[in-house]
Order: C-alpha cells, then sequence, then structure tokens
C-alpha cells in the first residue's frame, strides 16, 4: 500500500447484512444511506430499518436523510430522525425540488443542535451558503457529490478544494467526498485532506489493491482470462488446412 489513508471510510449503502458486516472492519469510521438506496434495497418501513441498524451501529455516525419537499415537514422528519440516537446526523437536501434554498431549514435545525449532513451540493456558491448557514458550535457535514462532478465531464478535485478552504472556516463542520466512482477517488479525497469520504461495498472491496505492484496485478489479470477460458470451456476446433487456403466461393 501507498501513503496511509488520510481521509475517514465511511459506507454508503442501505443493505442492513453489508452494513453490520462492515460494522465489524475498524476502518469504516461511519455510515450513510439515503431514500434512493433504501428503495433500492426495498427497505418498506423507514423508521424499523433505521433502528434495526441503530441497534448495532451505536459508535459511529451515521446518516438518515429526511425526505419531504416542504419546509414544514422536513422540519417535523429531522427532529424525530434525530432522536434516534446520538450518532445520528440527519441529512437535509441543499434545495428542495423547486430550488429553493434549505438555508432557513439549516440555521434553525443547527441552532436546535441537531447534527446535519447537508447533501447533494454541487458548486463552491451552495457549500458557502451551507456554511453560513450552519451555527458554529453544532457538529455538521456538507456532501458534495464530487462523483455527480466527474459524471459531467468536470474535474472535481479543484471544487472539492474550494470548498475545503471554505469550510475551513468554520469549527466543527466535515467536508464529505460523495458519490465517488473508483477507488482513486479515495486516494485523490486523501491527498487535499478532505476529512470523509462515502464508498459504496464495491469500492470499499477493492481497498486491499492501493499500492499494488503493477507487474504482478498483470499477472494476476492474465491468470483470471486463463482461468475463466478454461472454466467456460471454450474451444476452437481445428480448421482442415486446404479448406483453410480455399478461396471463398
Amino acid at each position: 500500500m501507498s501513503a496511509p489513508l488520510r481521509v475517514k471510510l465511511f459506507a454508503d449503502g442501505a443493505d442492513l447484512a453489508s452494513m453490520l458486516e462492515l460494522h465489524r472492519n475498524p476502518a469504516i469510521q461511519g455510515f450513510t444511506t439515503n431514500p434512493t438506496l433504501m428503495r433500492k434495497a426495498g427497505i418498506a418501513d423507514y423508521e424499523a430499518f433505521a433502528r434495526d441498524v441503530l441497534a448495532v451501529i451505536r459508535d459511529r455516525p451515521i446518516s438518515f436523510e429526511v425526505f419531504s419537499d416542504e419546509w414544514p415537514e422536513m422540519a417535523r422528519q429531522a427532529e424525530r430522525i434525530a432522536s434516534w440516537g446520538e450518532n445520528v446526523y440527519v441529512k437535509v437536501p441543499v434545495t428542495n425540488t423547486r430550488g429553493e434554498t434549505a438555508a432557513p431549514l439549516i440555521r434553525s435545525l443547527s441552532a436546535a443542535g441537531t447534527r446535519l449532513n447537508v447533501t447533494a451540493l454541487m458548486t463552491v456558491d451552495q457549500v458557502r451558503t451551507v456554511c453560513e448557514a450552519l451555527v458554529p458550535g453544532t457538529p455538521a457535514c456538507v456532501s458534495v457529490f464530487a462523483g455527480r462532478i466527474a459524471d459531467t465531464g468536470r474535474d472535481p478535485v479543484p471544487v472539492m478544494q474550494e470548498a475545503l478552504a471554505i469550510i475551513s472556516r468554520h469549527p466543527g463542520v466535515e467536508l464529505i467526498w460523495a458519490s465517488p466512482r473508483e477507488l482513486l477517488n479515495v486516494v485523490q479525497a486523501s491527498e487535499i485532506g478532505c476529512h470523509i469520504i462515502t464508498a459504496t461495498p464495491d469500492i470499499l472491496a477493492k481497498l486491499p489493491t492501493l499500492g499494488k505492484d503493477l507487474t504482478q496485478f498483470s499477472l494476476e489479470t492474465v491468470k483470471m482470462f486463463f482461468e475463466d477460458g478454461r472454466k467456460a470451456g471454450f474451444t476452437l476446433a481445428a480448421r482442415d488446412a486446404r479448406s483453410a487456403n480455399a478461396p471463398a466461393s
């Protein structure tokens, strides 16, 4: 492995078995989920799922997201979610579906002592607005979706560096590199000093390859192709030399 990672690894998902398995790994320092992941996992009862998770994961931060589009209901849901445990962070989107800023809600919840994870940010201006709304003294995370920025063909690293510079002026606030697309993103997040990166189990499974010898990795890849071809039973029949050289009709 190369230099030790300076970024905290948070597991992103909504599969209970996978979350509990990852909880046994001390390298995983927190957890996040969202309504989309929960829907894909077939979760029908939001609170029952959350309480099942929190019955085991009590020693590390974990984020659960509000799912309303109206500010009063978001506030009510946030209060309910926050009551589930001391390690719970409430995820609040940076805007509602009408594009209206969540800054007033963020300010109100933060002032009440609610730990927040403000999510779905993609611009430096959004980071600035959110940080100005957060009340000093209440822990909070700001999730910038670097992976989705990259999906547009833009390099997310400069955005994340600017975000980090803004957040550094707000004690108690941590920057999350959200929605990574590959293991390289973990290294990038670590190199710029990002506080946290969320990663799905498929990316976390690649951690043992960090810093791996490339010649060895190449040989392992060749062996994989060979073994898969052998196990598949592929054959190519030998062609008769005369028919191979015969002109096409």
